[in-house]
């Protein structure tokens, strides 16, 4: 089949907002907000009413908080499900703003497989994240920014163990099938500037693989993977075999504060064309 196109350029018929939200951290299991307990008491009911602010400006969704330095995040969601696919898009966050691209998400919680683009300090691109999978966390390197003599970001490097603020740990690259180096995906990543990313999910319990300025970056398969509290039967079963697509902006959490989402920050993506395989 050919591409389609999951967003006209012009506004945003076929995707709806809707808040952040946490949820059990596997299906089954405790609530993340009764496990992390640095959120407000009234952390539920604030993010129903901030769910960003999403907006099309010169041809691209503009994701921010809402209102700007609120802290609290949200989704862009197509109204569609999706089975499998191959997915291209182009994105240009900020920094620091964490996002990414979620697959098979369910429409009234916050369960599906993330393609992190955790474009912030001990960030990942192009790893992996199950929401309410069981948090596994399969990245094949950590990311912090270069930084020039007066202390601004100008780029990216490698994180380093002795200041992550998230350390990054052989362990949770042997959670992908595979995983490319940290330079060769430091060659590619354009800074401040329009990447391309492709991500490719196929199966009941899915096997994805992304691509970053087209140069393979990790694999994680579903079926087979290891990790705590994860249960490839369970999962598949709370999933299903398709489910929708969302694009996110981060709250900022108890852990990175606004290191994980800079009060002006935005992340803006394009040229989102979808292919069912």
């Amino acid at each position: 089949m050919d591409f389609e196109p999951l967003f006209n350029g012009k506004d945003l018929t076929g995707w709806s907002v809707i808040p952040r939200s946490y949820g059990t951290i596997w299906p089954g299991g405790p609530d993340v907000l009764d496990v992390v307990t640095d959120f407000p008491a009234d952390y539920a009911e604030q993010a129903a009413l901030h769910p960003a602010a999403w907006s099309v400006e010169d041809g691209a969704i503009v994701g921010r908080q809402q209102p700007l330095g609120s802290g609290y995040g949200g989704y862009l969601i197509t109204d569609e499900k999706y089975g499998d696919f191959e997915l291209t898009l182009e994105l240009n966050p900020d920094w620091p703003a964490d996002t990414g691209i979620m697959l098979r998400r369910r429409p009234d919680s916050w369960h599906g497989l993330q393609v992190l683009v955790d474009h912030r300090h001990s960030g990942s691109i192009g790893g992996f994240f199950g929401n309410g999978l069981g948090s596994f966390h399969a990245v094949p390197f950590a990311l912090t920014a270069q930084l020039d003599s007066a202390g601004n970001a100008i780029g990216l490097r490698e994180d380093d163990p002795a200041t992550s603020a998230e350390p990054f740990t052989p362990a949770k690259a042997e959670l992908l099938d595979y995983a490319a180096t940290v330079d060769e995906f430091l060659a590619v990543w354009r800074w401040l500037d329009w990447n391309s990313l492709r991500i490719r999910c196929v199966g009941e319990r899915p096997h994805v693989t992304t691509w970053i300025n087209d140069v393979k970056i990790a694999e994680v398969d579903l079926a087979t993977l290891t990790a705590p509290n994860y249960d490839a039967d369970a999962v598949a079963a709370f999933l299903g075999t398709a489910g929708h697509i969302a694009l996110e902006v981060h709250d900022n959490d108890p852990v990175l504060g606004t290191d994980r989402w800079a009060p002006d920050a935005a992340c803006r993506w394009r040229n989102l064309m979808l292919r069912r395989l």
